[in-house]
């Protein structure tokens, strides 16, 4: 399942906090890298199942953030709980 989200973060912050939280926030269902670019980190879990967390800027200011997996559905969505959303879309002024 695809999964998408907007955030004030930059896509470094976004990927750097991906790598934590699968790694140490899930301990019973952790992922851990398996390959990462500037743009995208493959995390490899329980049973080999695969996340793939991939950023880019987003139209409007902030960062597009995408997450994609077959089982690990409520943790991706949990991690985009932890990411600040665009300032924007909290009220702020548009930059």
């Amino acid at each position: 399942m695809m999964h998408e989200y907007t955030t004030s973060l930059p896509a470094e912050d976004v990927l750097r906090r991906a790598k934590a939280f699968f790694a140490t926030r899930v301990p019973a269902t952790g992922a851990f890298i398996e390959k990462e670019s500037p743009r995208h980190i493959v995390l490899r879990g329980q049973g080999g199942e695969e996340i793939v967390i991939a950023v880019s800027p987003a139209a409007g200011g902030g960062t597009a953030v995408r997450g994609s997996t077959l089982l690990f559905d409520q943790q991706v969505k949990r991690f985009f709980s932890t990411l600040p959303l665009p300032s924007a879309l909290m009220g702020g002024a548009a930059a």
